[in-house]
């Protein structure tokens, strides 16, 4: 009989298995202020340094790179839905959804905070970027409707907060505080040194649960402090994170 935590087995043969990756700054080929494992392609580093960390980054996690899914991040609330393979970085867009196994959602990010959603007994999954723009002006429920679409339930969605700028560090004027608590009610906090600060993962999960999701998870680490993640607010230029969710089929076919 399978111990509590395994699934049965005709679960383990039909429930889709989701894998989700967060990156750091180490082990690249950027060079400094870049250095070294540097993801995104918009941030003047060398374009054949970035394309050698994604390749990287497939290999690493056993998804061919053609089959990785990088968008052009603009702090919107438009939402894709990919049923294929794409050539390009989904244009003017911040968050993917997909059903479809073995393709890789690539979210980028340098403070902003990482959203990595699925349902999988429905095999639907999706990434996000929700900074303090896209956070305000709910890139998170249009996610969440458009997971409904594919065939998701609220009820079932568990939730990764990826590491970004945490509310001890994250200063911003009162008056940007006072906006961004009116439409994300629970994101206003105070920082370590006691000036007007936001938490957005604090705000996002209260959005979330109050959705109704099945639960959401927090990454505790805050990309400001912590120097072996990119940070935008603690020196820029810089590189830029990702975190990675896809659907593993097992098969081990990924072209």
């Amino acid at each position: 009989m399978p111990a509590p935590d395994e699934p049965a087995p005709n679960e383990r043969e039909t429930a889709p298995r989701v894998r989700r990756v967060v990156t750091t700054r180490a082990g690249g080929f950027s060079a400094p202020p870049y250095d070294s494992f540097n993801l995104g392609d918009h941030v003047g580093d060398d374009p054949a340094a970035v394309r050698r960390n994604r390749l990287r980054l497939a290999t690493e996690i056993g998804v061919s790179a053609d089959r990785m899914v990088w968008m052009e991040q603009v702090h919107s609330r438009t939402v894709a839905v990919i049923d294929g393979p794409v050539s390009e970085p989904v244009p003017a867009t911040d968050a993917l959804v997909t059903s479809v196994p073995d393709l890789a959602l690539a979210v980028l990010s340098a403070d902003c905070v990482p959203v990595l959603l699925s349902d999988d007994v429905a095999g639907v999954i999706a990434g996000a970027h929700a900074g303090r723009v896209g956070a305000r002006i709910g890139i998170v429920p249009r996610v969440l409707e458009a997971m409904v679409a594919q065939g998701a339930e609220v009820s079932r969605i568990g939730v990764f907060l990826g590491p970004a700028a945490g509310g001890a560090k994250y200063e911003v004027p009162p008056e940007m505080q006072r906006d961004v608590e009116q439409h994300l009610p629970g994101s206003a906090c105070r920082t370590a040194t006691g000036t007007t600060g936001l938490d957005l993962r604090a705000g996002l999960r209260r959005q979330l649960l109050e959705a109704g999701v099945a639960g959401v998870t927090v990454d505790p680490r805050c990309t400001i402090s912590d120097e072996r993640l990119f940070s935008h607010r603690r020196g820029a230029p810089t590189g830029r994170l990702a975190s990675v969710i896809w659907i593993d089929s097992g098969t081990g076919d990924h072209g």
